[in-house]
């Protein structure tokens, strides 16, 4: 079982020493990698001039434009809801980044002081259905928390 709490309070810890979004996404993605079993990519997209563009990642090198409404990505910003996909190639308009991959997890951020979506979490595994209920929570949580911990200017 993956241990949400204690991810999420080294996320804590790290934003002690500095609350800027781009050593915090970065230590975020590697948290998440290292932590979760059964991944191939885990990362952020910030929005940019009205798209999604790829910010700190771990994993294979992925697109680097995401436009809005398009991809798991794009639609997760659009609507403003997380998206669990169980497998992607079913998923109308997937974005191949990695033809590896076959489910995928993409949650909105936001920023705390304006509300507005500044970007989201994307994690990607080569295994059909690799996300549950539980790790949308988890994963969820630690989003709350970085958006409560990260200044975004």
């Amino acid at each position: 079982m993956i241990d949400y709490k204690l991810i999420t309070a080294q996320l804590k810890a790290l934003a002690d020493d500095d609350h800027n979004y781009i050593p915090l996404l970065s230590n975020a993605s590697a948290l998440i990698y290292d932590s979760l079993p059964d991944l191939n990519w885990a990362g952020f997209y910030l929005i940019k001039n009205d798209q999604l563009v790829l910010g700190p990642f771990q994993g294979k090198v992925a697109c680097i434009h995401i436009a809005k409404g398009k991809g798991v990505c794009g639609t997760a910003w659009a609507l403003n809801e997380t998206q669990m996909i169980a497998d992607v190639h079913q998923f109308p308009g997937h974005i191949a980044c990695d033809s590896a991959s076959n489910s995928e997890i993409v949650i909105p951020i936001h920023n705390k002081i304006t509300g507005d979506i500044v970007g989201v979490l994307d994690i990607d595994s080569p295994s059909l259905s690799r996300f549950t209920d539980s790790d949308k929570e988890g994963l969820e949580a630690f989003v709350r928390t970085l958006e409560d911990v990260t200044e975004w200017s």
